[in-house]
């Protein structure tokens, strides 16, 4: 603190330099000041925004998309209707979060979407998942076609694979993709297979009517069950690869990575990837120049019931293996990776999910490796604050690659979950920032799935947080957008 030199007048000089220290002070803290704000602002929330469905009970959003002008944001999942649990997609503005429409699609006795996309023109978003069928115990894949601009539903087209039983078997969609044209619609899942169990099950789809132009489906061997819970589609547009858990009589359950033509189904390829024990992949990527393909998720190394991460590289023109790493974390406990993507450049791959601490329950673990050779390029943990479950849910890159955006949610002190979403210098893994949100219902809010505005300006966050409102604690889904900074 300064100290004020009193009345002396024979001091004007020093009094003078007090006064000249105070003014520079106080324009140095008004200089760091603004500075601070305006790293404030750059990572500010922009936004949040909820949905409460018609039977204000559980609303769980599982997937994103942003239009490609930036102007939107589509987010799906499974909501409580009057009647039954249905689709429910809304469109929100993405500057300033405001509601835009909001459609619902139901069968009977509902269902849930759990994937999303949007056309490379901005004009279509489609929606995949599990739909009730008419007969009670089964459901089927339910794909629906909106109008980006006004929900107006353009078309919905269902698969019932060839199981029997009630219902006719269970058939539900995982994953969707759009081929670069935007002619085509591609799904995938698990369908009942009857004699051979669940399989996966690949659908093409005419993006503009919905017609069926293709299905193929794959049996690992000796009939056990198979499910497929990724898709990418390659840049070029020539194949459609999907990856999932598949079983087998000497290992349990594979990864098993299937590429097939896009304009025909053809089959080109097929690799397992086994190691004794069960093997589950989560996610999948395909390089920017169409070359390979990567695939990550858990893998139990054989000695322990505790997986590790397994991230494998494919040729995407052979399926020949090219790589393969694993991480076991530091707790030597549970390990399992849930998102992956690849830079624009195509140098590397990230990965990101939840993984034992040697102290500390779950904690993110996310890392980068070399597309080309699969050296670890960096590797960076966090624990959060409640010391318990803090798991990673999503990850995405702005389109120049520069930052990488992890989010999930992690543990607080009073044992409740917030959305926990991070920005690190992709070459470097340096932390940029940490955002955490905790919902009006201050209960547990749970993130599952973002994206990015094309310009890299904005970043969109969504998933569940408890209603503010309801007696029992039930859940809405929560979007919220971020300044990326």
């Amino acid at each position: 603190m300064l100290r004020r030199e009193g009345t002396d007048r024979r001091r004007p000089c020093v009094h003078a330099l007090a006064l000249g220290s105070a003014a520079l002070l106080l324009m140095a803290l008004a200089v760091l000041t603004s500075a601070q704000g305006a790293l404030a602002a750059s990572e500010a929330q922009l936004w949040a925004s909820s949905y409460n469905g018609p039977g204000n009970g559980d609303d769980y959003a599982h997937a994103l998309g942003v239009s490609p002008d930036g102007s939107k944001v589509f987010v799906t999942g499974g909501s409580s209707g009057s009647t039954s649990f249905d689709y429910a997609t809304v469109a929100y503005d993405a500057s300033s979060g405001a509601q835009l429409w909001r459609k619902r699609y139901s069968r009977r006795d509902g269902g849930s979407a759990w994937a999303l996309g949007v056309s490379p023109d901005g004009s279509k978003v489609f929606v995949t998942g599990g739909s009730s069928t008419d007969s009670t115990g089964g459901t089927d894949y339910g794909t629906v076609a909106y109008d980006a601009a006004s929900g107006a539903k353009l078309w919905a087209k269902r698969y019932n694979g060839p199981g029997k039983g009630a219902g006719n078997g269970i058939d539900a969609a995982d994953a969707l993709g759009v081929s670069p044209d935007g002619s085509k619609v591609f799904v995938t899942g698990r369908s009942s297979g009857g004699s051979t169990g669940y399989d996966y099950a690949t659908v093409a789809y005419d993006a503009s009517s919905g017609e069926k132009l293709w299905v193929k489906r794959y049996d690992g061997p000796a009939g056990f069950d198979d499910s497929a819970t990724a898709l990418g589609v390659s840049p070029d547009g020539s194949k459609v690869v999907v990856t999932g858990w598949s079983g087998s009589s000497s290992s349990g359950f594979d990864y098993a990575t299937v590429a097939y033509d896009a304009s025909s189904g053809a089959k080109l390829w097929a690799t397992r990837y086994s190691r004794p024990g069960t093997d589950d992949p989560w996610a999948l990527g395909v390089s920017p120049d169409s070359s390979k393909v990567f695939v990550t998720g858990s893998s139990t190394p054989g000695s322990t019931n505790d997986p590790d991460y397994a991230t494998v590289a494919y040729d995407t023109s052979s399926g020949a293996k090219l790589w393969g790493k694993r991480y076991n974390g530091p707790g030597n406990g549970f390990d399992s990776a849930n998102a992956l993507d690849v830079s624009p450049d195509g140098s590397t791959v990230f990965v990101t999910g939840d993984s034992s601490g040697s102290s500390s329950g779950f904690d993110y673990a996310t890392m980068a490796y070399d597309a080309s050779s699969g050296a670890q390029v960096w590797r960076k943990r966090y624990n959060g604050p409640g010391n318990g479950a803090d798991i990673a849910k999503a990850l995405g890159l702005s389109a120049d690659g520069s930052k990488l955006f992890v989010s999930g949610y992690r543990t607080q002190p009073t044992g409740r979950h917030h959305f926990a979403t991070f920005a690190y210098d992709a070459s470097s893994g340096s932390r940029l920032w940490l955002k955490t949100y905790n919902g009006p219902g201050k209960g547990d809010d749970e993130a599952s799935a973002l994206g990015l505005s094309p310009d890299g300006s904005k970043l969109f966050v969504t998933g569940r947080s408890v209603n503010p409102t309801s007696l029992y604690q039930f859940d809405d889904y929560a979007t919220v957008a971020y300044n990326t900074g």
